[in-house]
């Protein structure tokens, strides 16, 4: 059995999926309900994974559309009859997850519309976990990332394709912005506080104060930005 990592009251679990092994992300409250983010492929592990837990998901949460991270979002809904919420700005996105999926020869189950969307500070709550979504374009023009409110001093950030352990998530994909990108990471990213752990969609956990430290992503930004640095 996968075991979580724990976070104050907050328990995680994340589960590589897909070819392009892009994270499953269960989180849940120490009353055993939460919600799953982005199921991206691999249906019946990621539901073999809840079943293992003893998680109720309440509902599924998608931090961008990208088609490797909402592969499994039909068959996962079907089977545990939750709805599903996307920031309607990448609504394009998610219709053309088959087409997408298609240029790289995977096979694609297309999910149905999300039943709801995502707005900036719109707080998810599931027993005692409560998830607050925000904003960050730039890899894709909706993407968001949920921050868990834990009852220690490290939060918790379901992070998406934003930032990774000693890099950040590409712009050259379909809806991809640098410079929003730049924006996001200064304005969402950089201020919070370093015990923050960062669930990213792809590769391991990390702390925003370790990627502070070594990501040359950040530290060039944070060099770039700094008082007396001309732009």
């Amino acid at each position: 059995m996968r075991q979580p990592s724990v976070h104050g009251h907050v328990r995680v679990w994340s589960l590589p999926t897909g070819p392009l092994q892009e994270n499953a992300v269960l989180v849940a409250g120490a009353q055993g309900e939460g919600f799953l983010f982005d199921p991206g492929d691999d249906a019946e592990r990621i539901l073999a994974l809840i079943r293992d837990s003893g998680v109720t998901v309440r509902g599924i949460l998608l931090t961008h559309a990208h088609f490797d991270h909402i592969g499994a979002v039909q068959p996962v809904r079907e089977a545990l009859r939750v709805p599903v919420w996307l920031h309607p700005a990448d609504l394009p996105l998610y219709s053309m997850g088959a087409a997408s999926a298609g240029r790289w020869n995977l096979p694609f189950i297309q999910p149905e519309a999300p039943d709801h969307s995502i707005a900036q500070d719109q707080t998810f709550t599931a027993g005692d976990l409560t998830l607050t979504a925000r904003e960050l374009p730039g890899h894709a023009p909706g993407h968001v990332v949920f921050l868990a409110e834990t009852d220690g001093e490290n939060g918790v950030v379901v992070a998406g394709d934003t930032l990774f352990q000693g890099s950040i998530g590409r712009t050259d994909l379909p809806g991809g912005d640098s410079a929003a990108m730049v924006r996001s990471l200064l304005t969402r990213v950089l201020p919070l506080p370093d015990a923050t752990d960062v669930l990213p969609g792809h590769g391991p956990a990390t702390t925003i104060g370790r990627e502070r430290a070594t990501n040359p992503h950040l530290l060039q930004l944070a060099r770039s930005t700094a008082p007396g640095t001309e732009s």
